[in-house]
């Protein structure tokens, strides 16, 4: 990783602009897989079905209400990118169940009073994805009513906890990890509204991370590897190596680091994805086992069932995505792109109808479980935000600067910070083959650097600008082509795809072409 980049970045906290959805269009091999799962399983989808479990008070300890707001993450982004009526009407419809199931004092959860917000439960991790659910409908429709059933459920967990109050660490489960991740949730409410009273709470929560070591110590262990943060109390075990909520934690604290310019939760998320990638992550892009980081770098020469669990994955991916756009270090882009076109696509059902809860390196896949007595699971909901991680990052904007990250054939559009627009378009048959051609279709000349992503993979790379060669090529980097551009520029790049070995300890060994793991084997 470049840590001279990445400090810089946290010095000024710069933040790169994705491209919007609407303004990217993909064809071929990943387009394909995208629109699978899209038709059969995002539009297939019942949205009313995970909404009307708020109606039942009758839980004991489970997490039917996560299912609605994941669900709501990717399929009302992908319903506004690809406007799909029908699939916004049903959206709509359950966003109008939800509200009409808040209570008077803004709960809205199937919990009954006596249990909620307790030890042992996932009521606070569920209202946490309500939230989102709700403000990423409200991101994109517009619905005022959303925004405040938001805020008057963010009022109800916000009148239960907080200084003077009882503390979140001590809810849910693993010392307090899915109740605390609700900080990223907070931010946003802030960052849509503006009110200091959820900036305050936001900053309770971090609080709450390290509180007295009784927490999962996220900042203050951040030096040391996840999977072995097991110093203290032997409390600590679960909560040091629960691979999704953790990292689902380290994802607000990058969020309230951009909102409040406090640069501790966005360095502590920094040291430890950089430790997962060196230490847990395996040839195929893929982490954990039984849900749990477990030295997987090392340990993957071994059989493990419950290996790459989908929603470790996905939000592994996600939150290099943050990284990313923050530090435009294309050793996130590596890290992405490796997942995707491994554990990810791997993970979904060759239909596109539901994604793997495990996809483990031996090489066999199941269907998800049935979670808490539903026709649905935890990594099933969450399986289509992969795809988000990658199309949203495709194209990203700075102050005279635009990033290529992907290559896919492709049409492409952004505005930079200066309100120049610009427009790509891209022909391959990547990563089968690594040639690709870049053509601008932007309507005026403009002055900027197009700068494009040379893997780390490719020892290598070939690039020419209107046939000619361009030096200065290095692998890991982005290669800055400044100049003014103008419709009918065309870059044609050559990756190098040699089939490469890669030796996994002293018992395995892997081939890879470009991204692609091609077999790993004993």
């Amino acid at each position: 990783m470049n840590t001279i980049f990445l400090l810089a970045a946290l010095k000024v906290l710069a933040v790169g602009n994705g491209v919007e959805l609407e303004d990217l269009s993909i064809h071929g091999f990943v387009a394909d897989r995208l629109d699978a799962c899209c038709r059969n399983h995002v539009a297939k989808t019942d949205p009313m079905y995970y909404a009307r479990e708020f109606r039942s008070r009758a839980e004991t300890g489970q997490w039917q209400t996560e299912f609605w707001g994941k669900y709501m993450l990717s399929a009302v982004p992908l319903a506004f990118a690809r406007d799909d009526a029908a699939l916004k009407a049903r959206i709509a419809e359950s966003v109008k169940e939800v509200i009409a199931d808040q209570e008077p004092d803004g709960y809205i959860g199937n919990y009954p009073p006596e249990r909620r917000a307790q030890s042992g439960g996932w009521d606070l991790w569920g209202a946490k994805y309500t939230m989102l659910g709700l403000l990423v409908w409200y991101e994109h429709a517009k619905d005022p009513a959303a925004l405040a059933a938001a805020e008057k459920l963010a009022g109800h967990v916000m009148s239960l906890f907080g200084p003077g109050r009882r503390n979140l660490n001590e809810t849910g489960c693993f010392r307090g990890l899915p109740s605390c991740s609700m900080l990223g949730a907070i931010v946003r409410l802030y960052r849509f509204t503006g009110k200091e009273e959820y900036r305050d709470f936001a900053t309770y929560i971090v609080g709450q991370l390290d509180l007295d070591g009784r927490a999962p110590r996220l900042l203050a262990d951040a030096d040391v590897a996840p999977w072995k943060r097991v110093t203290g109390p032997k409390v600590w075990l679960d909560s040091s190596r629960k691979s999704y909520e953790q990292m689902s934690c380290y994802q607000g604290l990058i969020e309230y680091s951009l909102a409040t310019g406090d640069r501790r939760g966005l360095e502590a998320a920094a040291k430890t994805a950089e430790a997962i990638r060196t230490g847990e992550i395996n040839i195929v892009g893929g982490a954990s086992c039984s849900e749990n980081w477990y030295g997987g770098a090392t340990n993957q020469v071994t059989t493990h069932v419950f290996e790459n669990e989908t929603c470790v994955l996905t939000t592994w991916m996600r939150l290099c995505e943050k990284l990313l756009m923050l530090t435009a270090d294309p050793f996130w882009a590596d890290e992405i792109e490796k997942s995707f076109y491994n554990a990810y696509l791997a993970s979904l059902r060759r239909d596109g109808g539901s994604f793997s809860a495990y996809t483990p390196l031996c090489g066999t896949r199941s269907e998800g479980h049935h979670h808490c007595n539903m026709h649905t699971d935890c990594c099933n909901e969450n399986g289509p935000r992969g795809f988000l991680a990658f199309l949203s990052s495709y194209l990203m904007t700075a102050p005279g600067r635009v990033y290529m990250n992907w290559f896919a054939s492709s049409e492409t559009a952004a505005t930079l910070p200066d309100g120049t627009e610009v427009k790509f378009e891209t022909y391959t048959l990547y990563p089968a083959v690594g040639k690709v051609f870049v053509t601008c279709r932007s309507g005026r000349p403009a002055t900027y650097a197009l700068n494009l992503r040379i893997p780390a993979w490719s020892a290598v790379t070939k690039v020419e600008v209107n046939d000619e060669a361009v030096t200065g090529v290095r692998a890991g980097s982005y290669l800055a082509l400044e100049r003014m551009w103008k419709a009918g520029d065309r870059v044609t790049v050559e990756f190098d795809m040699s089939c490469r070995l890669h030796r996994i300890g002293l018992e395995a060994v892997a081939f890879t072409a470009g991204p692609v793991v091609l077999a790993r084997d004993s």
